[in-house]
């Protein structure tokens, strides 16, 4: 066996090159990567370089949404065979400090995240992952749909730091392939109404087709003037704007989350909004304890991960992967195929 990799040497720079074979460690499991979906932090390194703290200073792999078939096994892996199709979560944490201890994994300070320098991720033909951390796919999902448990798993977490209930309101801010899952989700978890907003017309019609019971382009309808009463508002595209008409746009009581990131690290919050309605604020960083929620949200239809999909690359077309939002209004989410 061989293996090949699309490797980020700097700012626009990727080489697909042949790697050496990863060996498991005694509770690894060698995956043979099948699909790989291109995230919005992979275009960011690939454009900058770098996501605030997070530099790349040293050839990196790309890619964290992945699934694939297991190749080998560590000596003391227990949970898997070969062959078994798996969706592999990215991040491994240090399993010892207080905040794995508590459940909150994903706040570990030593975890070791796919695609987050200097770790490499799964731009590849092969890679090695913690056996806890490779869950088995049903037999009816596809290798696009194990690939995109991940960002599924953000949308799921969000929703339950909302805190949602059955009949709740909810309001996504940005259809990007995360803001469509988390719309997906809010309803699978028995949302009643989930508004979706953006200024992409092609991004809002996705939605509408997956099931957003109102789609609003901001752009000509400012969200001030929708009239909207919302029990909770999930925050996907990083515009500061977003988060502080959203608030505005919530019940006393309401929950707001912020998901998408403004590259400057600040928004202007409207205080008065969020102490006159006691407003709850809550941020999110990846997830913990989502992918057999989110593969049994999957499995069951309730969400159609296969319907944001708007491309396919070989390993060897990475780069244009990698290029194909920025150049192309329509495209959600590009999938590379290292196999193909």
């Amino acid at each position: 066996m061989q293996n090949q990799a699309a490797i980020l040497y700097g700012v626009r720079d990727v080489r697909v090159e042949e790697t050496p074979m990863p060996e498991p460690g005694p509770r690894e499991v060698l995956v043979e990567i099948a699909s790989v979906g291109v995230c919005g932090s992979d275009m960011h390194y690939y454009e900058h370089g770098q996501i605030g703290p997070f530099v790349v200073r040293a050839p990196l792999i790309l890619g964290h949404e992945s699934s694939g078939v297991i190749a080998k096994l560590g000596t003391e892996v227990s949970k898997h065979s070969v062959g078994d199709r798996v969706t592999i979560e990215p991040g491994v944490p240090c399993g010892r400090c207080r905040e794995c201890r508590s459940g909150r994994y994903n706040l570990c300070q030593d975890v070791r995240f796919f695609a987050t320098p200097p770790i490499d991720g799964a731009f590849a033909r092969y890679v090695t992952v913690h056996e806890d951390f490779a869950f088995r796919l049903p037999d009816g999902m596809s290798d696009d749909e194990g690939a995109l448990i991940e960002p599924l798993s953000v949308g799921l977490w969000a929703c339950r730091k909302a805190n949602l209930q059955g009949g709740d309101r909810v309001l996504v801010t940005g259809a990007g392939p995360i803001g469509i899952l988390a719309m997906q989700a809010a309803l699978a978890l028995g949302a009643t109404e989930a508004t979706i907003t953006d200024v992409n017309p092609q991004r809002l019609e996705m939605a509408r087709r997956l099931g957003a019971t109102r789609a609003l382009n901001v752009a000509g309808e400012p969200l001030a003037e929708a009239g909207l009463e919302i029990d909770a508002l999930i925050e996907c595209s990083g515009i500061p704007s977003a988060m502080a008409d959203g608030i505005h746009a919530l019940r006393p009581g309401g929950i707001a989350v912020a998901v998408g990131l403004d590259p400057s690290g600040e928004v202007s919050i409207p205080m008065a909004t969020l102490q006159t309605k006691e407003i709850t604020l809550s941020g999110v960083f990846r997830y913990a304890n989502t992918y057999p929620g989110a593969i049994a949200l999957a499995a069951s239809g309730r969400v159609n991960l296969a319907g944001i999909v708007t491309g396919h690359y070989p390993l060897e077309q990475a780069e244009e992967a990698l290029q194909a939002g920025r150049k192309d209004p329509a495209s959600v989410k590009a999938m590379v195929r290292p196999g193909a």
